[in-house]
């Protein structure tokens, strides 16, 4: 069965559905901030150790290219990241390949720890509101989170291939 997309937002705003993702992001980003400030972490320290944990369990190298692309960094802050998450002691940087100049970046495990403490709330809380679901709809909700990630790569993806406009246009 083919299913319609929503309409575009028009003078009464977006689908209830996408207002509700709106939302969701949102509180998710106040979440991270109100975590990550209780433990000296900025936003983007906790999006490194996100990105660094996922391609640890991908089996993927990180590098500090790869944060850099992947968080949309310039060089040196990529570089003060690094060193923060050094000098916490949830990041070690360790000499790879035959010359020994390849920086590969790892967690330590007081980094699992203290992220397992922080977001262990969040936790809690969405595993209380996901056990009032049935498997079946949990399955739906899944497939629908994974087509929405995927929409998002992909918007992303075509935002950043549109030229800025000028500084007179009044976009």
């Amino acid at each position: 069965m083919r299913v319609d997309p929503p309409e575009l937002p028009g003078p009464q705003g977006p689908p209830p559905l996408v207002r509700l993702l709106q939302e969701f992001s949102l509180e998710a980003n106040r979440y991270v901030d109100s975590a990550g400030g209780r433990n000296d972490m900025h936003r983007t320290d906790l999006n490194a150790l996100g990105v660094i944990m996922q391609h640890t369990a991908r089996n993927q190298v990180v590098t500090p290219g790869v944060l850099r692309k992947e968080l949309h960094l310039s060089s040196p802050a990529t570089t003060a990241l690094i060193d923060r998450l050094h000098s916490s002691g949830h990041v070690v940087r360790e000499r790879q390949g035959p010359d020994r100049r390849q920086v590969q970046l790892r967690m330590t495990p007081k980094a699992y720890r203290d992220g397992g403490a922080m977001f262990q709330p969040l936790a809690r809380h969405m595993a209380a509101a996901m056990a009032e679901f049935t498997p079946a709809e949990l399955d739906v909700a899944t497939r629908f989170m994974a087509a929405m990630i995927e929409a998002t790569v992909r918007a992303g993806q075509e935002a950043a291939q549109q030229p800025a406009p000028s500084p007179a246009d009044p976009r």
